[in-house]
C-alpha cells in the first residue's frame, strides 16, 4: 500500500462523539492526527406521537429512515419492526437496521432523499412514516406528498449545536458529514485559516458554500470511505 497523503495531517472531525470514533481510528491508521470537535449533539425526545405511530405500524406501507439516529429513536420505543416495507438512506443507516434484525427493502445507490423518490414507483394513497431529526430537510416528505402519498413526519430526536469551542490551533482540514455539522461548527467559531474544507456529499457542500466556506473537495461516494478518499485527493 502506498503511503497515505494524510500522514501528519491534523484533521478535524465534527461528528458527535458516538459517530466520530470509527473515523478517527481510520484516520489515525493512515498516519493522520484526528482532532475530534463535535459540533452537534443528539437528544432523543421519545415523542408520544412516535409511540402512537409504532402502535399503529400496520397502517403504514413504508417506514423511511434517513439516519442511524432515526433507527435508534425508533428502537428505543419498540423491540421489532414488522409490517411495512423499510427504506434506508445510506449504508450506515442500513447497517444499523440490520443490527436490529431488519433487512431494508430499499437502499438507493445515492444516499440522498431525492434518490428514495426516484426509486419508488407509484405512491399515491400509500402511507409513509418518517422518524427524523427536528431540522431534517423537507425534500423527501414534500416530494412524496406531491405524488399523492400520506406522510407522517415525526421529529424523533433533536440536533443541537454544541456551542463555543476552544481555539483549535493549526489544522490541515475540517470534515463535515451533514449540514447540521457545518452550522454547528460555525456557531462555535470560524474554520481555521488555511484549513481545507472536505464534505461528505453535495447537500453538505451546498450548505457549506451558503455559509460562506470555500469547499476543497466533496466525496464522490457519500460515505466514510468516500470522505477519506476525498481527503487523500485533496492532499495528493
Amino acid at each position: 500500500m502506498p503511503p497515505s497523503h494524510l500522514a501528519g495531517r491534523r484533521i478535524v472531525i465534527t461528528r458527535p462523539d458516538a459517530d466520530a470514533a470509527r473515523l478517527a481510528d481510520r484516520l489515525r491508521a493512515l498516519g493522520a492526527v484526528p482532532v475530534v470537535i463535535p459540533s452537534i449533539e443528539i437528544e432523543f425526545t421519545d415523542p408520544p406521537e412516535l409511540d402512537r405511530a409504532l402502535k399503529d405500524l400496520g397502517t403504514y406501507h413504508w417506514v423511511i429512515f434517513t439516519s442511524r439516529n432515526g433507527v435508534e429513536a425508533v428502537f428505543r420505543r419498540t423491540g421489532r419492526l414488522t409490517g411495512p416495507k423499510v427504506a434506508a438512506i445510506g449504508p450506515a443507516t442500513a447497517e444499523a437496521l440490520r443490527g436490529r434484525g431488519v433487512t431494508p427493502d430499499l437502499v438507493p445507490s445515492q444516499y440522498v432523499a431525492e434518490a428514495i423518490l426516484a426509486s419508488l414507483r407509484e405512491v399515491r394513497g400509500l402511507r409513509f412514516l418518517l422518524p427524523r431529526a427536528d431540522i431534517a430537510r423537507e425534500a423527501l416528505a414534500e416530494g412524496l406528498r406531491r405524488r399523492g402519498a400520506v406522510v407522517d413526519e415525526i421529529a424523533a430526536y433533536h440536533t443541537r449545536p454544541t456551542g463555543r469551542r476552544a481555539p483549535l490551533g493549526p489544522v490541515d482540514a475540517v470534515t463535515f458529514t451533514s449540514s447540521s455539522t457545518v452550522r454547528g461548527f460555525l456557531a462555535g467559531g470560524p474554520v481555521p485559516a488555511g484549513a481545507k474544507v472536505i464534505c461528505i456529499g453535495p447537500i453538505t457542500a451546498q450548505t457549506a458554500r451558503e455559509c460562506g466556506l470555500e469547499v476543497t473537495a466533496v466525496a464522490e461516494q457519500y460515505t466514510e470511505d468516500g470522505l477519506i478518499e476525498a481527503l487523500e485527493t485533496a492532499f495528493a
